[in-house]
């Protein structure tokens, strides 16, 4: 007996080899369903492209590019956030591509604009290639909208690059810094040094539908066509190396030159908005001289997509019936344009007039004083539905209970 015992302690460890070939075989099977390449670039044009769609050389990346609307109108550049394209701007275009130049562009590392020779993805590169698409295009002032890293990338051209940005609009912007916020997770995953490196191969659904559930308000929203839209412009050639790079090297941006903004500005917020929180709408609006803010509060992270009808009605009350040239510095007053209300010249809290009562809407609109209606006159007037609030008001709406 004790020699058989022997025997079967000895023959024991052989079974090892063969569970380490079977764990080796299932890993790479997982990998290689995993493994998701890049996608044909034709394939991908002509799936996501459109007939209005222009591919443009801009500072030596191949930029989709997208000039729609009245191209007598007032002319608006509408930047993308983080992972985006210019697809999410298609429901404003539509609603105000008969008074204004709509031009909505795939920044460099996103959509169907690829990689960028510049190998350089920062929000002040995105700054200096906005600056490049507009004298292609040979624009000297306009409109600039950005939503989210789009909106840092907005507001970042508008504090440097003042005298060509006539109304500046952020919609959900980022650049804020936190105070002991983590990244999301996305940027956390992409930063650590072998996961992020690997990780880009891999599928990207699961992580698409998982950041759409958080972006929109309505679950609704989140369908198999937009999951899968974000999924595969991720794997256009360069998107996901680019990226890598962009977690890897912005530095925290300095918001401080917001409070010497002399632009128009609107901010367009909403208030269920699990990215970005409401309360940077607020410090946007505190930084920034003479701002306006329109808050949603059933709508989450991309208010133009789930209800572009009401967002882009608030932009149309914003915006003024015309262009007016570039003659001086912005930092000059320009007669000739309706300017917001100095905030050093409201007259004390207790005497402002309150708030006129409407229906619980998506928002709530405060009642103008006499001063404000002449400064805007010739304006159109904001719909109920979409209001825009100036900065005297310390709260716009009410947090649901």
């Amino acid at each position: 007996m004790p020699p058989r015992r022997r025997q079967a302690e000895a023959t024991a460890p052989r079974r090892w080899p063969a569970i380490l070939l079977v764990l080796a075989g299932l890993t790479m099977g997982v990998v290689l369903w995993a493994y998701a390449p890049s996608l044909p670039p034709d394939d991908l044009i002509q799936r996501y492209a459109n007939r209005n769609s222009q591919f443009i050389d801009i500072g030596g990346a191949r930029a989709h590019v997208r000039d729609e609307g009245n191209k007598d109108g007032i002319p608006i550049v509408l930047i993308h956030g983080s992972m985006g394209s210019l697809h999410m701007w298609e429901g404003w275009v539509d609603r105000l591509k008969d008074r204004a130049r709509l031009i909505s562009v795939d920044l460099p590392g996103h959509g169907l604009t690829g990689a960028w020779p510049r190998e350089e993805y920062t929000i002040e590169a995105y700054a200096d290639f906005i600056e490049v698409l507009a004298d292609t295009l040979n624009l000297d002032r306009f409109a600039l909208v950005g939503h989210s890293m789009g909106g840092a990338v907005a507001w970042t051209f508008a504090a440097t690059r003042p005298d060509r940005v006539s109304q500046l609009i952020l919609v959900d912007s980022a650049g804020i810094p936190r105070d002991g916020g983590a990244a999301p997770l996305p940027i956390r995953l992409a930063r650590l040094p072998v996961i992020g490196d690997l990780g880009i191969w891999f599928k990207p659904e699961f992580l698409v539908k998982r950041s759409l559930a958080e972006v929109y308000a309505d679950p609704a929203m989140v369908t198999p066509e937009r999951v899968t839209r974000y999924a595969e412009l991720q794997r256009f050639p360069g998107n996901r190396h680019a990226t890598l790079l962009r977690a890897r090297t912005q530095e925290p941006l300095d918001p401080s030159v917001l409070k010497r903004l002399a632009v128009p500005t609107l901010i367009l917020w909403g208030a269920e908005d699990r990215w970005v929180p409401r309360g940077d709408a607020f410090r946007f609006q505190s930084n920034i001289k003479g701002s306006k803010l329109a808050l949603f509060e059933k709508l989450g992270h991309n208010p133009m997509e789930e209800d572009p009808a009401a967002t882009a009605a608030a932009v149309d009350a914003f915006l003024p019936a015309a262009l007016t040239p570039r003659t001086e510095p912005a930092s000059k007053a320009d007669p000739q344009r309706a300017e917001p209300t100095d905030v050093g010249a409201d007259p004390p809290a207790d005497n402002l007039p309150e708030p006129e009562a409407k229906p619980d809407d998506q928002t709530q609109t405060e009642q103008k004083t006499d001063a404000e209606q002449k400064t805007e006159a010739g304006a159109p007037t904001a719909p109920t539905s979409a209001p825009v609030e100036d900065n005297r008001q310390q709260q716009v709406v009410a947090p649901k209970q």
